[in-house]
């Protein structure tokens, strides 16, 4: 089968395995009442969503945990569907995933409802996670270190390449967090992604990592199905969290993470005006430069429907992921 072929017949199954499970889940996350809580301080139409089962990653990360491992198996037969190299990503994912988790749980259950892990306590976990991922890449993959558009060759950074690398994954994984808060929101921004850098991935010959984006991609659009508005299920903290961080170890095995400013824009955006409105706010004595953020709150609260905010981000992120592939072809 060619390349192409597999990582779409893969991108299938992951779909149907994950919409075929989502059911079940959401039954059982309505039994143990895993519902979202709404903070006061959000816009009145999303009090609508409080009660809405969350820790909806989970039917993202079982599904390609399960097919990256089962066709990792297979190659004990001589069939040589996935490389070992993508354990690396799977560990991302399941690692963040579980660290969301807890926040997510914490959240729910916890002695303060709604509060979650503590800010530092979990940033800690994210950079303590992200710098052993970037020392795996780095020594453990030998990936390249960047590829910049209209430079034919690979860039050296040297020691500063875990650094940096290690910035990268907790920034998408926040960033991915914040962009999480509407309905097929982050979901729809995040399948965009994957599929972008499987592109790339396919074009660069890393035949595996392109499996592993476009089984993303089937598993991203199953939970769709489940989220997208009205949403019956929530993805919190346990699939943002996931997303962000295996995305942007993606984008360093490609050496194309340059480009992630413009393929992850929403992501990236959203991160960009929580940090504004932060500084801003300390630097005024109170003073928002936002109406809220992330900055899809300050849309909504400038009137625009969720359905327009979604639909408007997601054609952004097409734009800026149809740029980005061009770049990386310079």
């Amino acid at each position: 089968m060619k390349p192409t072929s597999l990582v779409l017949a893969l991108a299938g199954l992951s779909f149907m395995m994950t919409v075929i499970w989502g059911g079940p889940l959401l039954r059982i996350l309505r039994h143990f009442k895993v519902g979202k809580l709404i903070r006061i301080e959000e816009p009145a139409r999303h009090f609508t969503k409080m009660g809405t089962p969350t820790m909806g990653g989970i039917m993202v990360i079982l599904p390609v945990a399960m097919l990256t491992i089962l066709l990792n198996a297979v190659s004990l037969f001589g069939l040589n569907i996935f490389g070992q190299s993508l354990l690396v990503p799977l560990f991302a994912m399941v690692a963040f995933g579980l660290l969301g988790g807890v926040d997510d749980w914490l959240g729910l259950f916890g002695k303060i409802k709604g509060e979650g892990m503590r800010a530092r306590t979990k940033f800690l976990f994210q950079i303590l996670l992200s710098v052993g991922l970037a020392v795996v890449i780095k020594y453990g993959l030998d990936a390249p270190d960047v590829f910049i558009p209209g430079i034919p060759v690979e860039i050296k950074l040297g020691i500063w390449y875990v650094p940096v690398a290690a910035i990268i994954i907790a920034g998408m994984s926040n960033a991915v967090n914040f962009t999480d808060g509407l309905d097929g929101l982050a979901g729809l921004i995040s399948a965009t992604a994957y599929a972008a850098y499987g592109g790339l991935a396919l074009m660069q010959g890393q035949i595996f990592l392109a499996r592993f984006c476009f089984i993303m991609v089937g598993a991203l659009f199953g939970f769709l199905w489940f989220n997208v508005h009205p949403a019956e299920l929530i993805m919190g903290d346990t699939g943002s969290l996931s997303l962000g961080a295996t995305l942007a170890v993606i984008a360093l095995m490609t050496g194309q993470w340059i480009i992630l400013v413009l393929i992850a824009i929403i992501p990236v955006s959203e991160l960009i005006s929580v940090i504004i409105q932060v500084l801003y706010f300390k630097a005024t004595k109170g003073r928002r430069f936002f109406k809220m953020a992330p900055i899809h709150l300050h849309f909504e609260l400038l009137g625009w429907s969720e359905t327009q905010i979604v639909q408007r981000f997601w054609l952004i992120s097409l734009l800026g992921a149809m740029l980005g592939i061009g770049l990386a072809l310079v």
